[in-house]
């Protein structure tokens, strides 16, 4: 499925912080940018990407931050459509 149908069903661009401990120095921080079209508040995508992480990376998740936000909103879809159709 292409970004603006998951857009038109409400997906919203995602972006996550993903800050965890270096598996040889647990005591240093890294931090990693996720970013990806996901349905707010539950989140399927990104807790699908945790989840693969926690499976397959040695790096132990710290703390994760999420922002997301409309690329496309009602109104603007609707200036869009009309200035198609002129």
């Amino acid at each position: 499925m292409g970004s603006l149908e998951l857009q038109l069903q409400g997906y919203r661009l995602t972006t996550a912080e993903i800050i965890y401990r270096m598996p040889d120095h647990p005591g240093v921080l890294q931090s990693f940018i996720w970013q990806n079209l996901d349905l707010a508040p539950r989140f399927p995508m990104l807790h699908k990407f945790l989840a693969f992480w926690e499976k397959n990376i040695e790096g132990t998740l710290h703390k994760i931050i999420v922002a997301n936000t409309r690329l496309i909103t009602p109104s603007e879809l609707r200036a869009g459509t009309m200035m198609t159709l002129q």
